[in-house]
């Protein structure tokens, strides 16, 4: 909370802060990031920290840690950790409590780690370095803790470099490392984001037990504001260094007091809506600058709510019990009488020509679509003379997606989602099956490719940073494309620029910017502008909002909607966020191993029958304003695989409805629902599926099967 309780009557609090301010310098001035903030953390409390790129979420945890590099400076108050006054200890005391008494777990995992150093060994280290034992111990202790962090197979993974396992996996070890010594302060920086949500949900499944067994204080740092709801006990909203809101979990989720954490909570797209159905709100502008902060309250300028007493710089209300809210009308919004969540928006304009024979028209029809990737063989393989074992990153799967329209690809990292992306897009030839771009057969790789074909077939990656030349202006990066593709004219093609920028919210100044004068969310609109220059067909958007904060992730989507509905475009959007596929997506296809679990429209996929794999999809979505959910355990789930390729169902090692035998021999067949138009690739009839699920939540990975269920009840 913002101002720490007396302890008079409890424990001294793990993690104390005081009036915190933390600068940058720049130039010969200070700029403050963190301003006058204070929190109180007990033992066994998570505090969930929440604000958009910007806020000073990671200056704080840097701070706390005593972390900050040579430009940054706590300039005032205190940080006490249990008891102690961090601020006046040296280096080399602070040495002794990193890693051992206190931890930070970082977003990325792969610069935290040594990428020429096994994972064991690295753990190892710590121990020997923090916990005082010798190489024999510190071995048997990191299996235990590889062990404790639900890794399969601890051996080979303390045996393995970093990037010999997957980013969960990664994440589990980081975890671990972070525990090793029992620390009393955790703090954990964006430690999900990016992961898929069966291995988001094992994670936090992690951590909550972890943190119930150490009785281990929590600062959470994440933008997902689901995530927050299911792990914390508190949340503290920060905005541009300042508290706006602290409060319990449920209360803040079920009745914000401020109008920023309103916005947030609006922007935020949840299981069921459709852009058929409402338009996301997000916030207006974006976070100020440290150095041009507004006069007054400094959430102002985007406030729906700012009056003239916003003017005035307001203090942090005490706004109930364990409740604290910066706003001069708190109380206006506690009795309801004004609120910043305005009535839900009109549904979205239809996309163009949406009633005529256009809509209809096959923009791109792909069958039977195959990516193998030739694997090593090893000398003991050429001397057995064994076949190559390849990887069958897409596997034989039929997609179509028509004009106007958006088909949305799910699953987990590792199902082949951007193979088939890249593959259609020509970046990766495929090895086998057919696809036709508006019914016009496409070669496998891009050489074959005319240039109507290159201009009509546009890609958006996750990453604008990867994608846009650092030394080319904004005007340029979208003038090039427009002269090259469209053979237009300088003149002409400037017009076009203008019109770009406009169409995604830009302003014409925008045109004389490098990359990085922008933020993340410009650089994602710029990425998407240059991908609509050449007016495409086909858009593929691979992950464009992963990483994105709530506001900015949902002016992207609107962004797209909008564009979608002017120009009628198709759409292949692919996501491991089911609620953003779910609002976007008018069909989707649920992807495992390379091949198609599910597919028909959203609606449809997103309500039962579900296919076992759609059902812990779905069951591992955190969900804002629900009850803290048991979280999937994923890989605890596996079972065990036969040596040599995979047979029968691709699902069956880990499905919580396995039959038997059947599943391990027999390829399942494709079950069609006629009156909804979705088809389940299992051997369980969609009648059973939903008699099964009709009474129960959905299954998590590792549940026990519906009674009846067996070998026997199949064969």
């Amino acid at each position: 909370m913002s101002r720490p309780p007396s302890n008079e009557h409890g424990p001294i609090p793990v993690l104390r802060v005081e009036g915190l301010t933390v600068a940058y310098r720049r130039g010969d001035e200070w700029l403050a990031a963190v301003r006058d903030l204070s929190l109180a953390l007990p033992a066994g409390q998570v505090c969930g920290l929440v604000g958009e790129s910007g806020s000073g979420k990671t200056t704080l945890a840097l701070a706390v840690m005593r972390y900050l590099p040579r430009e940054g400076q706590v300039r005032a108050g205190s940080i006490e950790f249990a008891g102690r006054n961090l601020l006046a200890l040296g280096r080399g005391q602070m040495r002794h409590l990193w890693g051992k008494e206190m931890a930070l777990v970082p977003q990325d995992p792969l610069s935290s780690l040594n990428p020429s150093l096994r994972l064991g060994r690295q753990v190892a280290d710590v121990l020997r370095y923090r916990g005082g034992l010798d190489a024999r111990q510190a071995r048997r202790r990191v299996l235990e803790l590889f062990d404790s962090v639900h890794l399969d197979d601890p051996e080979r993974v303390a045996g393995s470099y970093p990037h010999q396992v997957s980013g969960g996996m990664l994440q589990r070890v980081l975890i671990a490392m972070a525990l090793s010594t029992e620390p009393q302060l955790l703090i954990l920086d964006e430690p999900t984001t990016g992961l898929d949500v069966t291995t988001e949900a094992a994670i936090l499944e992690l951590l909550r037990e972890l943190i119930r067994g150490r009785r281990t204080a929590v600062l959470y740092i994440t933008h997902n504001l689901g995530v927050v709801a299911q792990i914390s006990d508190r949340v503290v909203v920060l905005y541009a260094g300042e508290v706006f809101e602290d409060a319990p979990t449920a209360e803040l989720f079920r009745q914000p007091l401020h109008p920023y954490t309103q916005g947030l909570l609006d922007s935020v797209p949840r299981l069921g809506q459709n852009k058929e159905q409402v338009q996301l709100r997000p916030i207006q502008g974006r976070i100020p600058e440290l150095d041009a902060l507004p006069r007054g309250c400094i959430f102002r300028p985007r406030c729906p709510l700012a009056i003239d007493v916003c003017l005035e710089q307001p203090p942090l209300y005490d706004a109930g019990p364990r409740r604290e809210a910066r706003c001069h009308r708190w109380d206006e919004i506690a009795r309801q009488e004004v609120s910043a969540r305005q009535p839900a928006a009109a549904p979205n304009e239809p996309p163009a020509d949406a009633e005529g024979a256009e809509r209809q028209q096959l923009v791109l029809q792909g069958r039977a679509l195959a990516v193998h990737f030739p694997g090593r063989r090893s000398l003991a393989d050429l001397l057995a003379r064994r076949p190559r074992a390849g990887v069958k990153a897409v596997d034989g799967v039929d997609l179509s997606i028509r004009r106007g329209a958006t088909l949305g690809l799910v699953g987990e990292s590792g199902s082949g989602k951007t193979t088939l992306a890249r593959a259609i897009g020509g970046l990766v030839e495929r090895s086998g099956g057919s696809l036709e771009f508006r019914e016009i057969p496409l070669p496998p790789g891009l050489r074959g490719r005319s240039d109507d074909v290159l201009c009509c077939l546009q890609i958006v990656f996750q990453n604008p940073e990867e994608a846009l030349n650092p030394y080319l202006s904004v005007g340029e990066t979208l003038r090039r494309p427009i002269m090259r593709l469209l053979d237009l004219s300088r003149p002409e093609a400037d017009e076009r620029v203008a019109a770009l920028l406009q169409a995604v919210g830009l302003p014409a100044e925008m045109a004389r910017r490098l990359p990085g004068q922008l933020s993340g969310g410009q650089k994602q609109r710029v990425a998407i502008a240059r991908a609509f220059a050449p007016n495409p067909h086909l858009l593929i958007a691979d992950e464009p909002v992963t990483s994105l904060d709530v506001s900015v992730q949902a002016s992207i989507l609107n962004l797209l909607v909008e564009l979608q509905a002017r120009q009628g475009n198709a759409t292949l959007f692919i996501s491991h966020d089911l609620a953003v596929v779910g609002y976007l997506a008018d069909e989707v296809a649920v992807m495992y191993r390379g091949q198609f679990m599910e597919t028909g429209p959203v609606e449809a996929v997103f309500r039962p029958p579900y296919h076992p794999y759609t059902e812990v999809l779905l069951s591992s979505v955190p969900i804002i304003g629900a009850e803290k959910q048991k979280m999937a355990r994923a890989g605890a789930e596996e079972r065990p695989e036969p040596p040599g390729e995979l047979t029968g169902c691709p699902f069956h090692t880990r499905c919580p409805r396995f039959l038997g035998k059947i599943c391990v021999e027999e390829v399942p067949p494709w079950r069609v629902d006629e009156e909804s138009g979705k088809a389940a690739f299992c051997h369980i009839p969609l009648e059973e599926l939903r008699a099964a699920q009709a009474h129960q939540a959905p299954l998590r990975p590792g549940g026990d099967a519906p009674p009846g269920g067996g070998e026997e009840g199949r064969r």
